[in-house]
């Protein structure tokens, strides 16, 4: 079974409720109805009921049986508008700000997820990256233990015998410049839940470097040893370690030579690049030359499950997408 499929048979279990805040926009209205149609979740589309029925009409697409939310006429307008105004009115948002923000889709989506009136929430397709993790910091906020937003790809590199059976997870490939000690430690703990929830492994973390266990000196890999650390203090059970450099954390030969006494070198499963440029490079040298199927960017860190899509995105990465939202709701 592909790590897709298995990702849409927990979808399927799960009938996770993922509000579309883009609930008029093309490939978003058809994405809905396939994921409605093979139940990977419950779509709700969020937005003008007139714009998002027309916009069906248009590519002859029968949408009935899709709940749409319209956020003005919605009964949860006032709560949200109200809730939303006394977490951010320390922010310098008034009474009257919050009510115009409850009416941006984005943001009455992003309170559906806070209020749990929705379990993930997925959008992208027109809006740009800010514009979805704007309300989403504001609202939603990350993870407890977790200080920073990242993102991940799954990797499947074929006939590999590395990782999870050529399964791996990198991060963080597409949001953090430069993390620091502590971002980097939280990208690890981020990253090893996504690989249990998504792929249904259990991981094995390495802390890449140039440097494997003192091979090599400079501030560079002591970042990433003291976010080892970091990290090992907020989750002692989880299966981590650093610095190794990739051939160490990867080849069981390698790792014999350079990092013995290691639990996770030679095995690893979730890589973690010590910056986005390294990260970046790796996932599509790997991607291009390995010709591994690549799943993501995944977003995590969040406290409930929120996705970006790329503004190219095909009406297939949106269904994908929605059906790994569901399954990062999952408990």
């Amino acid at each position: 079974m592909s790590t897709m499929t298995s990702i849409w048979e927990k979808a399927k279990s799960l009938n996770k409720k993922i509000a579309l805040p883009e609930g008029s926009e093309e490939r978003t209205l058809q994405a809905a109805l396939t994921v409605k149609e093979k139940k990977y979740a419950e779509p709700l589309l969020i937005g003008n009921e007139e714009k998002i029925k027309a916009a069906a009409k248009k590519i002859n697409l029968d949408i009935n049986g899709i709940k749409i939310i319209e956020p003005i006429k919605s009964e949860w307008f006032d709560s949200f508008t109200q809730n939303f105004y006394e977490l951010r009115k320390n922010k310098g948002v008034t009474e009257e700000s919050a009510k115009e923000m409850m009416m941006d889709e984005l943001y009455f989506a992003t309170m559906m997820v806070k209020e749990g009136k929705a379990d993930g929430m997925v959008s992208g397709a027109i809006h740009s990256t800010g514009d979805l993790l704007r309300p989403a910091l504001q609202i939603i906020k990350t993870a407890p233990g977790i200080s920073i937003v990242s993102s991940c790809f799954i990797m499947v590199v074929p006939d590999s015998p590395f990782g999870e059976n050529g399964l791996f997870v990198f991060a963080d490939c597409a949001v953090n410049p430069e993390p620091d000690a502590n971002d980097l430690a939280s990208i690890a703990l981020a990253t090893a839940e996504t690989a249990r929830k998504l792929c249904g492994i259990e991981p094995r973390v390495a802390m890449l470097s140039f440097s494997t266990k003192g091979s090599g000196k400079h501030a560079l890999v002591d970042k990433v040893i003291e976010a080892t650390k970091i990290a090992k203090e907020k989750n002692p059970v989880l299966k981590i370690d650093g610095e190794l450099q990739l051939d160490a954390a990867i080849v069981p030969k390698v790792a014999a030579l350079k990092a013995p006494d290691s639990e996770v070198a030679g095995k690893a499963n979730v890589l973690i690049f010590p910056d986005l440029q390294s990260g970046n490079i790796g996932y599509k040298l790997v991607q291009r030359l390995a010709k591994a199927e690549t799943i993501g960017p995944v977003s995590q860190g969040f406290a409930a499950p929120v996705n970006d899509l790329s503004r190219g995105c095909s009406v297939e990465d949106i269904v994908n997408v929605i059906a790994i939202t569901a399954v990062q709701g999952m408990k």
